[in-house]
């Protein structure tokens, strides 16, 4: 629903994710490059708040039967996010060349 805003929240997880982003990118690369991937993924999530229903869902997830979460991206980073109400909970930041098959499992199911 276009023009209708909804609230975005972060959980732990994913403020603890964006930390050791932008801490892996400094360190591999320099702050500055570390500024600009927390920028447009930070952007990409703030777009949610507008249109929170244009993400796809994880396939990881589908495949469990799951349907309640899906995802955008600023790739390689994959944001997994659940509609609740008018609110956008982010659940998740990763890169998705790991194996999103276990971390979703662990982060979003408790396995």
């Amino acid at each position: 629903m276009p023009g209708r805003r909804y609230e975005m929240l972060h959980t732990g997880g994913a403020e603890q994710d964006l930390e050791s982003i932008y801490d892996y990118i400094a360190e591999l690369d320099s702050p500055a490059k570390a500024d600009y991937v927390l920028d447009q993924i930070l952007e990409v999530a703030k777009r949610l708040e507008s249109f929170p229903k244009r993400g796809t869902h994880p396939k990881e997830l589908l495949v469990l039967g799951i349907h309640e979460y899906r995802q955008t991206a600023f790739k390689p980073y994959r944001v997994i996010y659940r509609v609740i109400e008018q609110k956008v909970y982010i659940y998740l930041i990763a890169d998705g060349r790991r194996d999103m098959q276990s971390l979703l499992a662990r982060r979003l199911l408790g396995a």
